[in-house]
């Protein structure tokens, strides 16, 4: 490459930066990283009827916890008005733009025209060779689109495209009202920040000859473009929140780990190898843009789950202890007035986080550790609490609070114990125990979690379970 990678990222806040906007950001930056490029955040806000000040945070704040940072920007076209009109005047006085007259009610009876008369809607150059304005009326102002021969794009993930130049009609550049329109400041945007490379999805395939055109009306060279295919959900169609959630901050709720996120969106449509899992260096040192395939991508919530649930388990637990922390204060299991011991915390995270796949997960199984009552799950109740639990658990209770030295080993010779004397197999007294203490049937080790609970809470919830509360 002869100039230095410059790429841009240019989200519209019209909504919150979702999954496909995040992996195409995410291909941006792994190119800008691998080629020691720059990666430039640009905010598309020229459609002021939908971009909001709400949205462009939202965005801001979905790349931070992605940790996809920019090197400039963010950029907002809003406040770049003046360039785009120093612009459009310079195509103007060199003959390549007009100004066109045409009101909008008179362009939809065109369009419908042409629609009943089986013709495809395009204006019809009525007003590139105007004498003069039109007295009454405040004028667009209009592209000159060569009326033939082919546009042709080596697309670097597609492969060579061609465009018959008879399709593309005279495209508005500046509306009547005077702003820009979103292919015109595309172009000018790259141009001033000397992007190399586009990246972006293939649904601005269409987009990218008109583009072309006014990149040779300024004499300047376009960039390469890369066009990404698409995300589909499971039924194959365009991925939308009717295939679950598609926001990046949604992810973030649920207790997914942004680099899980980041290692599932780089594998919707990109391999190395059979490789599944990725550390953040070794994407960047494997990067480019050669493995991006040309076939949609089927975006797959279960994949997502395994993959997160492999960094829930291979983090450290004293990580782990500190993330879960604001999903415990979520879901009022501690507070600023009763947070749990740091050290006991991670002790309890590590029994647990090989059963739990986001951080949601491990919350909800880390309450029957730390508050003082647990809810017992009806059915298990039912199975295992009936009268002769009652009394293993009655005998069990007597068995905990005469051990001094609570730990394991001692725990598990009182569980051994009561089994025999009852010639009872260990689960027999284990399992009423478990639903006594955890208010389910699945739990880690149960010696190990009447460790980490304590003994005064262990005796206290026996004997709640034994007086029939």
């Amino acid at each position: 490459m002869n100039n230095p990678v410059r790429v841009r990222f240019a989200p519209s806040p019209t909504g919150h930066l979702h999954i496909g906007g995040a992996r195409t950001a995410l291909f941006n930056w792994l190119f800008a990283r691998h080629n020691n490029g720059t990666f430039i955040l640009r905010i598309e806000d020229t459609d002021t009827g939908r971009s909001t000040d709400e949205y462009i945070d939202a965005i801001l704040k979905g790349m931070e916890w992605l940790k996809l940072d920019w090197d400039e920007g963010p950029y907002r076209q809003t406040t770049r008005f003046d360039i785009y009109r120093g612009y459009v005047d310079r195509l103007l006085k060199e003959g390549k733009a007009y100004y066109c007259y045409c009101t909008p009610e008179e362009l939809e009876q065109r369009r419908k025209d042409a629609l009943a008369q089986g013709r495809t809607p395009k204006y019809d150059n009525r007003c590139r060779c105007l004498d003069g304005p039109v007295p009454g009326r405040t004028p667009a102002v209009r592209f000159m689109m060569p009326q033939e021969g082919r546009t042709t794009l080596n697309d670097l993930i597609k492969g060579p495209i061609e465009f018959e130049n008879t399709v593309l009609e005279d495209m508005v550049i500046m509306r009547s009202d005077g702003t820009p329109t979103y292919n015109f400041v595309v172009v000018v945007d790259d141009i001033d920040m000397k992007i190399t490379h586009v990246i972006r999805g293939d649904d601005h395939v269409n987009n990218t000859p008109k583009q072309i055109h006014i990149y040779k009306a300024f004499g300047w060279e376009a960039p390469e473009f890369a066009h990404l295919p698409m995300i589909l959900g499971a039924d194959k169609t365009r991925l939308s929140k009717r295939h679950g959630a598609t926001s990046v901050v949604a992810y973030k709720d649920m207790g997914y780990f942004p680099d899980a996120l980041i290692n599932y969106l780089v594998r919707l449509g990109w391999a190395y190898g059979d490789q599944e899992v990725f550390t953040r260096e070794e994407l960047i040192r494997f990067f480019s843009l050669e493995s991006v395939g040309k076939s949609a991508a089927v975006f797959n919530p279960e994949k997502l789950l395994w993959l997160n649930s492999q960094y829930v388990n291979k983090s450290a637990s004293e990580t782990l202890a500190e993330e879960v922390v604001p999903f415990l204060f979520r879901d009022g299991v501690i507070s600023d007035a009763l947070q749990p011991d740091k050290q006991w915390l991670s002790k309890a995270v590590a029994s647990l986080k090989e059963r739990s796949r986001t951080l949601v997960e491990l919350a909800h199984s880390l309450r029957y550790y730390i508050l003082d009552d647990v809810q017992i799950e009806p059915k298990a109740r039912d199975k295992f609490l009936k009268p002769e639990h009652i009394l293993y658990l009655s005998e069990m209770r007597e068995l905990l609070s005469g051990i001094s030295d609570f730990n394991g080993a001692e725990i598990e010779k009182a569980f051994v114990s009561l089994a025999e004397r009852h010639q009872v197999k260990l689960g027999a007294v284990a399992q009423p125990a478990r639903v006594a203490i955890t208010g389910t049937t699945a739990s880690p080790g149960i010696f190990e979690v009447v460790e980490i609970i304590g003994k005064q809470k262990i005796l206290n919830r026996l004997s709640r379970v034994i007086g029939g509360d």
